[in-house]
């Protein structure tokens, strides 16, 4: 598995908190539409992303709350697989992003993170 590629945080409010990283980190924000709202992505002051703060809302309802890490694998089935093997549990169904695909997991000691494939068909 690589370094994490990407963070996202799910919360009640979106907007305070998207702003609260504006005026502490110095991040700025892109907004993403949703379904009759807005999801950010935070971007560093060099222009390079910093992840999301997205409403808990919709698909995001249930997912849990703090930063989440992406992190790449080679086989998104392969590695879910393995995942309840080892005593992990999946938080959330699988979603496509773009020709990518990824899922919210839960580790044994009750981390949270998401698996991430560049290609899902792999």
């Amino acid at each position: 598995m690589d370094d994490a590629m990407w963070l996202d945080m799910t919360v009640d409010d979106a907007d305070r908190v998207s702003r609260f990283y504006e005026r502490v980190m110095g991040w700025s924000r892109q907004t993403v539409e949703m379904d009759g709202y807005v999801d950010y992505v935070m971007i560093k002051p060099d222009g390079s992303p910093a992840g999301g703060i997205c409403h808990k809302r919709g698909s995001n309802s249930a997912l849990p709350g703090g930063w989440i890490p992406y992190f790449t694998v080679a086989n998104l089935t392969t590695a879910l697989n393995q995942l309840t093997a080892e005593g992990g549990e999946q938080i959330s169904e699988v979603r496509a992003y773009g020709d990518a695909a990824y899922c919210i997991i839960r580790d044994p000691a009750g981390a949270c993170c998401a698996l991430y494939a560049e290609d899902a068909s792999a």
